[in-house]
């Protein structure tokens, strides 16, 4: 495998999506609606990225007994309005089909329902690109654990590419916003790539391990191409050497 075929797993929402208050004004309509506080902006922006489920109650206090109604009404609103008012990051579109017009397998994952990942990047005209697509259960009051997370997400979409192109897992990388894909990307042996257009507070992508940080779509292709080089195991040994610069 030449290192342009290593294959690149994405984050949706703060890494290829800007949800463009899509996403905190279905929350906010949700507490409103159930008589609950609706937090300050900047905690509303803290939940974008992390599921659903463990950000209302962790982040937005709802009791167990209403998160049920509170994921329902949100998805009610962000289906209505929510889809329609994202775009894409500038220079992601040409990003991926660079990478894809070199032969690159790209896919997705994410905290989002798996349904609704496809619905938003079928917005954009995007999702054809991919050559998987991996999100969380329908069921977002689930409890989060081994199997909810962001490491099993991205281990379901390293196993779809391993099977479907014979890629060897350990080369791909990882590219997210929010510490969860550097976790994420870590527990399946993979480096991961910070990008600084989404929705981590200061210095969080650093302190969660990621091997840069990046600012335009043309630095992240760069440094796709660099860590292409080497395996994932020894891209996350330069963490300290080229996370910091």
């Amino acid at each position: 495998m030449t290192p342009t075929t290593v294959p690149v797993i994405f984050d949706l929402d703060g890494t290829l999506v800007d949800p463009a208050g899509g996403i905190t004004d279905g929350i906010a309509a949700a507490l409103t609606e159930l008589g609950l506080p609706v937090p300050a902006k900047d905690r509303l922006d803290a939940m974008i990225g992390p599921k659903l489920g463990h950000s209302l109650r962790e982040i937005a206090g709802v009791p167990p007994e209403q998160l049920e109604d509170a994921i329902r009404i949100y998805r009610r609103h962000y289906l209505a309005t929510g889809i329609a008012r994202s775009r894409l990051y500038p220079g992601i579109r040409a990003l991926l089909e660079a990478l894809v017009g070199a032969g690159r397998p790209v896919a997705v994952a994410t905290q989002k329902p798996e349904g609704m990942a496809r619905t938003v990047l079928e917005q954009h005209g995007i999702a054809g690109l991919f050559h998987t697509i991996r999100g969380s259960a329908a069921d977002e009051t689930a409890a989060p654990g081994a199997q909810s997370g962001k490491a099993s997400i991205v281990a379901a979409a390293l196993a779809d590419l391993t099977a479907r192109h014979g890629q060897d897992a350990r080369r791909a990388v990882m590219v997210g916003d929010r510490y969860q894909d550097v976790a994420g990307a870590a527990a399946n042996g993979l480096a991961c790539i910070g990008v600084g257009w989404g929705f981590a507070p200061d210095g969080e992508l650093h302190a969660a391990g990621a091997v840069e940080v990046v600012h335009t779509t043309l630095a992240l292709h760069a440094t796709i191409t660099r860590l292409s080089e080497c395996p994932g195991t020894e891209a996350l040994n330069e963490v300290h050497t080229i996370g910091n610069v």
